[in-house]
């Protein structure tokens, strides 16, 4: 069977303005790349339901997105930018996120997101760092509510993901692996933010050998599961840890992340795998990376 990859091609409208790095080319790039790409099934998913997005942030919240995208856009917190179209991409990429998930619910295998904006930074009540909605754990959410009570978070996204960990550190049926280069945006994901023992962070310098970012991240998701079987595997799949990523300076290439979707799938073969694109600034480099991935996981 193909991957299913889903997205809504409201997630293209979102500008947050002339220079800004996360730009439509991004998804552009990536659909157009999967378009050539064999076992891969592009599908159009439904905007996500308010309901669901109050899974993880208060209405007042959402209440000001709608607002200030309907007022035409503005700044919603530094560079995280809104325009008219954003809240209705928003809705689009949270509801295609919440679409590869019900795929995997329901037994029906891995899936992926191809979606705009990313979310790993928000958190429950404030956008931040490109990101207006926490896509991961409104998944994450749903996903419990169909029944896989256990899920692993596995955020690759050379940021960390301050707003998935603050969402989930107090919940022990969620484990939040980290990859992340730091000290860097955003300040958080030290070691030793363990949440209620559910959080393990791998903060790591730039430049260094592709082999050590693999190893260490991969020897976290074993720790993370040595006594704790998930029922789904969420990844906050950003592949601005790719070489050459002007946000970043990790050292990985597109075959680093069919890596670990390999050993992922051999070693958790029982739980499904849902990646949710986060970032990754060189369009071409992006659309190489989701490539491989899916390749992986199909």
């Amino acid at each position: 069977m193909p991957i299913p990859v889903f997205t809504h091609p409201s997630c293209l409208k979102h500008d947050p303005g002339s220079g800004h790095p996360e730009t439509s080319a991004r998804l552009s790039a990536v659909l157009q790349r999967l378009q050539r790409e064999p076992g891969v099934a592009l599908r159009e998913a439904e905007p996500a339901a308010r309901d669901s997005l109050l899974t993880v942030h208060p209405a007042g919240y959402l209440a000001t997105l709608e607002t200030i995208s309907a007022k035409g856009g503005g700044a919603l917190f530094l560079d995280t930018v809104m325009s008219r179209d954003s809240w209705q991409a928003a809705l689009g990429g949270a509801g295609a996120a919440l679409a590869a998930t019900a795929h995997a619910a329901q037994g029906q295998g891995h899936a992926f997101a191809a979606i705009r904006p990313p979310g790993h930074h928000a958190l429950a009540g404030k956008g931040m760092g490109f990101c207006l909605l926490n896509n991961v754990v409104i998944a994450a959410r749903q996903a419990q509510a169909a029944g896989l009570k256990r899920v692993l978070i596995i955020d690759w996204d050379v940021h960390h993901g301050n707003g998935t960990q603050a969402l989930v550190e107090t919940d022990p049926t969620i484990r939040y692996v980290s990859l992340h280069q730091y000290p860097w945006y955003p300040g958080t994901g030290a070691a030793d933010e363990r949440g209620v023992g559910n959080v393990f962070n791998v903060p790591r310098g730039p430049g260094k050998p592709a082999s050590l970012y693999v190893g260490d991240l991969w020897a976290a998701i074993v720790a993370a599961t040595a006594d704790w079987s998930p029922d789904l595997v969420l990844i906050s799949a950003g592949f601005d840890a790719l070489a050459g990523d002007p946000l970043g300076g990790f050292t990985l290439e597109p075959e680093h992340y069919a890596e670990w979707t390999t050993r992922l799938r051999q070693q958790l073969p029982s739980a499904p795998i849902v990646g949710l694109m986060e970032g990754g600034y060189v369009p071409e480099r992006l659309a190489e990376g989701v490539a491989s991935h899916l390749r992986a996981l199909a």
